[in-house]
């Protein structure tokens, strides 16, 4: 079955830092078909595409590199939205966080930086949405003003 966010979101990141915008590759495949890379460099402010609750935050790993090796090293953010529409922010920079679990944050707040943690070629932000209760099932994302 098809489906799309109900949610519209922002783009999470400033795309006058971004080098390159990539829908496709290893890691966007099978559910991951809808996930989103935006390569910057490290320590690009990362911003809640959305107002919502933090659910998760990982932001302890120094690891990361071009090997599978590295796929349980991630430092990631998660943020619950309206219509149960979770947000996931991937290979955020180490300590990098700006948020904590339970923190109510609104649409373009600064929230992470860019990082190379995890199974990673280069530095960038892995930007997913997926249903509350089904993890990395994502799906197509509806943008404002698009």
């Amino acid at each position: 079955m098809y489906m799309q966010t109900k949610n519209l979101y922002h783009i999470p990141i400033n795309l006058l830092k971004v080098t390159n915008v990539s829908k496709i590759g290893i890691a966007h495949v099978g559910d991951l078909v809808h996930s989103i890379d935006y390569d910057a460099p490290e320590g690009t402010p990362i911003i809640a595409a959305l107002d919502g609750i933090i659910v998760s935050v990982k932001d302890d790993s120094q690891l990361g590199g071009d090997d599978p090796k590295f796929e349980t090293e991630g430092n990631f953010i998660e943020i619950l939205h309206e219509h149960d529409e979770i947000s996931e922010y991937e290979h955020i920079q180490y300590q990098s966080a700006k948020v904590r679990v339970g923190d109510i944050v609104k649409v373009c707040q600064e929230i992470a930086e860019v990082g190379n943690t995890e199974w990673s070629e280069c530095p960038h932000l892995h930007f997913m949405i997926y249903p509350k209760g089904q993890e990395y099932k994502t799906i197509k994302i509806r943008w404002i003003n698009q």
